[in-house]
């Protein structure tokens, strides 16, 4: 899978351990809009996704992720490889810790017909809502999400690979 690019903090100089969790994200783009869920309670959007667990590949943990928080049924003959954004940085819980985490983002496309919403309690509390929102809209509101208690790499993340996407012509 192509890189798409780095964010690394190169903050964690003293750490003595790393603490990797990787994840996989969906790219569903309709009507010039992409799939998106929005944290009602801070105003930040990501793209449905989350951790791969254990043994789990990023396709089957996309899979999972876009159902459980966007209630959308990926399509697996439509998934394509779209790229990888790796992200480095000292730990927010433990400063002797290294976060390292590869973020797979895939194209696909979705069912018409979405499914009920399975949150965690994490997800509940953000009160994640899905929807399809224009892409500069996403990117707007990452830039200016006011303080929350997550570190605001993660809005930028979305937020680039929004532009990229943009820039190589997938809303028309």
């Amino acid at each position: 899978m192509r890189s798409l690019f780095v964010m690394d903090k190169k903050d964690y100089g003293d750490c003595t351990h790393s603490y990797v969790r990787n994840s996989a994200r969906a790219i569903i783009i309709r009507d010039g809009k992409v799939a998106m869920v929005k944290s009602l309670k801070y105003g930040y959007y990501k793209f449905p996704g989350g951790g791969i667990h254990g043994d789990e590949d990023p396709v089957n943990a996309m899979i999972r992720e876009a159902r459980e928080e966007a209630g959308l049924t990926v399509i697996r003959d439509s998934i394509r490889e779209y790229g990888l954004v790796h992200r480095v940085q000292k730990s927010d819980t433990d400063p002797t810790e290294r976060f390292v985490q590869d973020n797979y983002y895939y194209v696909c496309d979705a069912e018409t017909e979405s499914v009920e919403q399975e949150l965690d309690e994490y997800e509940a509390d953000e009160k994640f809502t899905p929807g399809f929102v224009d892409p500069r809209t996403a990117i707007d509101a990452n830039r200016n999400t006011g303080e929350t208690p997550w570190d605001k790499s993660m809005f930028e993340r979305e937020a680039k690979v929004l532009e990229m996407l943009i820039e190589e012509g997938f809303f028309g």
